[in-house]
């Protein structure tokens, strides 16, 4: 079942099967991936390196970092990928974001 979340979701696009820290989800295909994660119910896209403080998406285009993913092994901002089939996405780790 999915979480409830303020976001809608694309209707009519074909949803295509991506992990995101372990949990197998069904995403529209060609959706911007912050989005549809949005949509999904999924809150919490990463860590601040500092202080843990939760971030997930804020401006939808690029400018910003909070919506840092790593995808496929690597850290990218998910609001500039579009959602494939396949996609092996998880919070990146502390480490992993290098400066910023």
């Amino acid at each position: 079942m999915k979480p409830a979340s303020p976001f809608l979701e694309l209707e009519d696009a074909p949803r295509v099967p991506v992990i995101f820290d372990g949990t197998a989800l069904e995403l529209p295909e060609g959706a911007n991936l912050a989005a549809a994660l949005l949509g999904a119910g999924v809150a919490v896209f990463r860590q601040t390196p500092i202080s843990g403080a939760p971030r997930a998406p804020f401006c939808m285009m690029g400018a910003c970092f909070d919506c840092l993913v790593e995808v496929d092994g690597v850290v990218r901002q998910a609001c500039m990928v579009d959602v494939a089939a396949g996609l092996e996405i998880r919070k990146p780790h502390e480490g992993d974001l290098g400066p910023l």
